[in-house]
């Protein structure tokens, strides 16, 4: 707790880093025609393989959890671990760094190059 009261420019570190990877993969599965929206606040995040947004169970639902399993192995392939289902939130935390956005983005790009190969 000293360490967050000592040092209250995390939280806008975090939500900085947490904006350019939701951002950054958005856009990649964007460029790549896959279907995924996503959810943020701060440096908790999740994406849903589906259009639209997602606001509660109804609209989650109709996610395609078999696209997120093999964007997860994919990203796994790639060095990045994520929560195994779409329906549990990820988390940044003040370890991260620029680069591991960054290789987080590319990770998602080559997945997403994988799903239409």
């Amino acid at each position: 707790m000293r360490y967050l009261r000592d040092h209250k420019d995390i939280y806008a570190k975090l939500d900085n880093l947490s904006r350019q990877l939701v951002a950054g993969v958005a856009a990649a599965a964007k460029e790549a025609g896959v279907p995924m929206t996503h959810n943020r606040v701060g440096s908790m995040f999740t994406w849903f393989f589906t259009r639209g947004p997602v606001t509660g169970w109804d609209s989650a639902g109709k996610s395609d959890t078999e696209a997120f399993a093999r964007f997860f192995r994919a990203m796994l392939d790639n060095g990045v671990y994520l929560p195994p289902s779409q329906f549990e939130s990820a988390f940044l935390s003040a370890a991260h760094t620029e680069e591991d956005v960054q290789h987080t983005i590319t990770a998602a790009k080559q997945a997403f190059a994988l799903a239409h190969a």
